[in-house]
């Protein structure tokens, strides 16, 4: 019976490890193991683990987190794991007694005690994990960027991308310098930022978006990109008056190609004179790779270089309302 058994587990474990070969194109792993030869079923047990669990903690921990990790025993029987970015100590002799999965989860709990805090929420089908690299985060900066999360990303999801993700990473990074950034379905932000500007929670609105476009590589100039985002943040923020934040007034030094609020404007005028719904139509060529420099003109009738032109001649006609939680 316990032959059987082993052999049943041995079959799970091989067909498991396919998984963890491939992580291991991204992540190498290395065990030292001077006894790999008589504990290759542990050391099986602890890469299908590691290559489960390691990934999900690299993504969230930056960019610049090791993708090499190395694995060496202790002797001693506490503690059980010992893990960090590249490191990872484990007593074998628990882990000779522990399931794969009993592993993974020991793993992941000694790999979230390298940041400040770590939560899991899930609201109607979303889910939020917030991590907190910042020891010094303000509870109510925290709460304000998970609660616009669950108030504005659903909204988003379902008005231009109903295919977007519905699990979402929030990283609050101290060594991150700008103000933040998606990428995949991970945003980061600036501690320093979210420090110096606790009301600015539509950064949340803007960068949610970016998950929500999902263009992909050369779909469309950064330009458009962003300012379609920042279009967004100024027609469905939820505070942008709490943030002190507003579309500039158009002056003859701008172009559309300036990007983030300017072309934002510029859109907000273009919905009101030109074609409603034409930045959601926009979106959606860029996120099936057909916008091209002829869209404008096959949609509004003009170039873009003329809108433009006339932009700058009708700037004024514009109205704009900016929301506020007040």
């Amino acid at each position: 019976m316990n032959k059987k058994f082993l052999i049943m587990a041995l079959m799970l474990l091989v067909t498991t490890s396919a998984f963890a070969q491939k992580r291991e194109k991204e992540y190498k792993l290395t065990i030292n193991d001077p006894d790999s030869a008589t504990n290759g079923y542990v050391d099986l047990k602890l890469r299908n683990a590691v290559m489960k669990v390691y990934p999900f903690f690299a993504q969230a921990d930056g960019y610049r987190t090791k993708r090499q990790v190395t694995l060496d025993f202790v002797t001693d029987e506490t503690p059980t794991v010992i893990a960090k970015a590249g490191e990872i100590k484990v007593n074998k002799d628990w882990a000779k007694n522990k399931s794969e999965k009993k592993i993974e989860k020991a793993l992941f709990e000694a790999f979230i005690k390298n940041w400040a805090s770590y939560s899991k929420e899930k609201h109607k089908g979303y889910t939020l994990t917030f991590i907190s690299k910042d020891p010094n985060l303000d509870p109510k900066v925290r709460e304000n960027l998970i609660s616009t999360y669950f108030e504005i990303y659903p909204t988003l999801v379902k008005t231009f991308n109903d295919k977007s993700t519905r699990d979402v990473l929030f990283v609050v990074d101290t060594a991150y310098k700008a103000v933040a950034e998606a990428s995949g379905n991970r945003i980061l932000f600036s501690a320093g930022y979210m420090k110096a500007h606790p009301t600015d929670i539509d950064v949340v609105t803007h960068e949610t978006m970016h998950i929500v476009q999902g263009y992909g590589y050369s779909a469309g100039p950064v330009w458009l990109t962003e300012g379609i985002a920042d279009y967004v943040r100024y027609k469905y923020g939820v505070d942008n008056v709490g943030s002190k934040w507003s579309l500039p007034a158009y002056n003859e030094k701008q172009n559309y190609t300036n990007s983030y609020r300017i072309t934002a404007r510029f859109f907000a005028w273009l919905e009101q004179n030109v074609k409603p719904g034409l930045i959601a139509t926009l979106d959606q060529q860029l996120r099936a790779h057909q916008y091209n420099a002829q869209s404008w003109e096959t949609l509004t009738g003009k170039t873009l270089d003329q809108l433009w032109a006339d932009y700058g001649k009708e700037s004024e006609k514009v109205t704009l309302t900016y929301s506020s939680k007040k």
